[in-house]
């Protein structure tokens, strides 16, 4: 069994109008958030094995402030390719991941997040999947479980198991 945490960055700043997108860091809400979703996807012992994430000054906050939450347990690869990709690119790069790794964390931007993870949340309680259909925000994951044995079938997609908010945790 495998399960993918499509994770959406913390909230950004948009303070600092000299920033370019690649470099804006999390605000104040952001900072909070991140720990609290990692804590919420700890105690349901989904922590990952392995993540992937954007390159982003977002996205690699994100995961500072969530890495500590985990353990350190995770191996970690920021890839380039994955900084305001496409749903197939993300999907090439989790065929990427090592066999090893049973639960995966993508970390990410929208629009890609969240048409992947509506694409890929075949079953699951029709609740969630309305919500995370209608809008994916800034710090959420959706958990899903995939219906295929290996990273490279990812596309077959799953029953989405969770679909954690920030607020719904604040």
């Amino acid at each position: 069994m495998r399960r993918l945490l499509l994770a959406r960055h913390a909230k950004s700043s948009w303070g600092d109008v000299s920033l370019k997108d690649h470099d804006r860091p999390l605000n104040a809400r952001g900072r909070r958030s991140a720990p609290l979703v990692a804590g919420a996807l700890y105690d349901l012992d989904l922590t990952p094995d392995a993540v992937i994430s954007s390159t982003s000054a977002r996205t690699r906050e994100t995961w500072a402030r969530m890495e500590p939450i985990f353990e350190d347990r995770a191996t970690v690869e920021f890839l380039p390719e994955l900084y305001l990709a496409s749903p197939r690119t993300v999907l090439a790069a989790i065929a990427s991941v090592a066999p090893s790794a049973a639960t995966l964390m993508v970390l990410g931007h929208n629009p890609s997040t969240h048409a992947l993870a509506a694409f890929l949340s075949r079953e699951g309680d029709p609740k969630q999947i309305r919500q995370l259909t209608r809008a994916f925000p800034t710090g959420a994951v959706a958990v899903i479980e995939l219906a295929g044995e290996r990273w490279d079938e990812a596309g077959d997609g799953g029953e989405l198991l969770h679909f954690i908010r920030p607020r719904h945790l604040e």
